[in-house]
């Protein structure tokens, strides 16, 4: 958990997008997670992460829908929503918290 920290505790917004390969939506995801990272640059952070291989960050996060898109800032937790998400919408929430 301790790298955990290290991830979420930046002066920039930092986007984990919870997935699994063999969810859908997760994988739906992944071109327009690479849309705002593309976008946004050195504003923000994007970072994903297989549920399957972090089994007890999901289940300490309480992450029971795919995809699950949290925003950290400063190690906190600033916005959370799960399903899909457009990239615009993405980019607009990343930039209220940049």
């Amino acid at each position: 958990m301790s790298k955990f920290g290290e991830l979420i505790d930046l002066n920039i917004p930092v986007l984990l997008d919870f997935y699994a390969e063999w969810n859908e939506q997760s994988t739906a995801m992944h071109p327009v997670l690479r849309e705002v990272a593309a976008a946004l640059g050195a504003k923000s952070k994007v970072i994903k992460i297989n549920v399957d291989k972090n089994k007890e960050l999901a289940q300490a996060l309480r992450v029971k829908g795919l995809p699950t898109l949290m925003i950290y800032k400063k190690g906190e937790m600033v916005w959370r929503q799960s399903g899909e998400q457009d990239a615009n919408t993405l980019i607009g929430i990343l930039n209220e918290y940049a």
